[in-house]
């Protein structure tokens, strides 16, 4: 079985003991938040190696390395081979910032994209744009009713019901 396979076995699991499984998310979303918050001391530097090697260099297990790239890959600029990698597959961590961002807000993960690191990346203007486009790109609109006795959208000056409504009322 492969590493991320185990890890979703393990983060996902509907049998594990509901407090346990909350003492992992806890203990992996700081981890994921100190790696996040070194990463973009330095966003431009795309960060390379093993999956081991990027466990030791951030302090984490492997389990939560696998985690990690799992929920960054989306944000990268070229994926990983999530789905079959093991401890030796290299990696790289070279994200899309605005991507990113993005992905954070939409994972609703305020706890990273509120980090104080995103400062020296956006401004406060910058960050709000982003924030709105991906909470817009989520929202569902309906689109104007158009009722029997309006004028038609169509631009003809008839009634609805007399043109392109013809049929569709009953």
């Amino acid at each position: 079985m492969s590493l991320l396979q185990d890890w979703r076995d393990k983060a996902y699991s509907e049998d594990a003991d509901r407090a346990q499984l909350q003492k992992l998310w806890q203990d992996y979303f700081m981890q994921e938040k100190n790696i996040y918050a070194t990463l973009l001391k330095n966003p431009d530097e795309v960060v390379k190696g093993t999956v081991k090697e990027l466990a030791d260099k951030y302090g984490v297990s492997l389990e939560y390395m696998v985690g990690f790239l799992d929920g960054i890959n989306d944000s990268l600029k070229e994926a990983n081979p999530i789905e079959e990698m093991d401890e030796n597959t290299e990696v790289n961590l070279g994200f899309d910032k605005e991507l990113l961002y993005k992905n954070m807000v939409a994972a609703e993960a305020d706890w990273l994209y509120n980090l104080p690191e995103w400062e020296e990346i956006f401004d406060a203007d910058k960050r709000k744009e982003l924030y709105k486009e991906q909470k817009n790109s989520t929202t569902i609109r309906k689109g104007i009713k158009v009722h029997p006795n309006d004028p038609c959208p169509c631009g003809s000056g008839k009634k609805y019901k007399k043109c392109c409504g013809k049929g569709q009322i009953r």
